[in-house]
């Protein structure tokens, strides 16, 4: 009976020790591709990327791609919809939707809309609607690609957009001041927390933000305000994604992924 006191302590301890650990990747698989920007992964299994300013999905030998040169540089890609994808071309102020054979179904030049948008940053939304940010007023707004209709929600952003995105129902943004933020549909704005600085950062969701600075990758929990450092990964990339605990990490050589086993 004299040891149970120890064995609590000793286990205690390890709890403690265990809470504090850096999460560690463990290597699932590796992929080569020939790219210039990695886009992701569907949930059908297919990965999207860009080479040489043109687009491309891909699965084992099954590939299709899309290209529109005469819009210049693809700024942004949206995957959440398999079916229907979005390339976002800023210089041109023109979204292009593809759907799942990359065939063209819609363009949409907001420079020839009566609504005054000059979009700064693009994203799929529910209910057939696009999350659209406009310079001009410095609002989020939805335009909807049915009725060809634009709706400004929320209030003007004090501060510029540094990194955002988004799904369908919330967009999220690290603003200059790196202050964390989301948006619902209908317009209510939240602050949900200070992100650290960074050089490269992949917004997970309103819980988890990946970023890397210093050549070291960390692991931040916005709720705990917490940053640990990611151990066992490549340490030269060109960037990363991150979400639900799976980590893909984009060299020269390919695709890498790896599963966070977060402590």
């Amino acid at each position: 009976m004299k040891l149970l006191p120890f064995f609590a302590i000793l286990f205690s301890s390890f709890l403690a020790h265990c809470q504090y650990t850096n999460p560690v990747a463990s290597q699932m698989s590796s992929q080569f591709i020939q790219a210039d920007v990695f886009v992701g992964e569907d949930s059908y299994g297919y990965q999207y990327f860009i080479r040489n300013n043109v687009f491309f999905k891909i699965k084992n030998k099954e590939f299709v791609q899309y290209k529109n040169l005469s819009l210049g540089k693809i700024t942004r890609v949206d995957i959440q919809n398999p079916l229907r994808i979005v390339l976002f071309y800023e210089n041109f102020n023109t979204v292009i939707a593809l759907d799942n054979q990359l065939s063209e179904v819609q363009k949409i030049n907001f420079s020839e809309k009566q609504d005054g948008i000059i979009a700064t940053a693009i994203g799929m939304s529910s209910q057939n609607n696009l999350w659209v940010f406009n310079n001009l007023n410095q609002q989020l707004g939805l335009y909807n690609v049915i009725q060809n209709s634009y709706q400004t929600i929320g209030l003007p952003f004090e501060q510029n957009i540094r990194n955002y995105i988004s799904d369908f129902n919330y967009f999220y943004w690290i603003d200059t001041k790196n202050q964390f933020y989301s948006c619902d549909i209908f317009g209510k704005k939240k602050l949900l927390g200070q992100i650290p600085e960074y050089d490269l950062v992949s917004i997970s969701d309103e819980k988890f933000i990946l970023f890397q600075k210093d050549k070291i990758l960390y692991l931040f929990d916005v709720e705990k305000n917490k940053k640990t450092a990611i151990e066992n990964i490549e340490k030269s990339y060109l960037s990363f994604h991150y979400k639900n605990q799976n980590l893909a990490i984009f060299t020269a050589e390919g695709i890498t992924n790896y599963k966070i086993n977060l402590p």
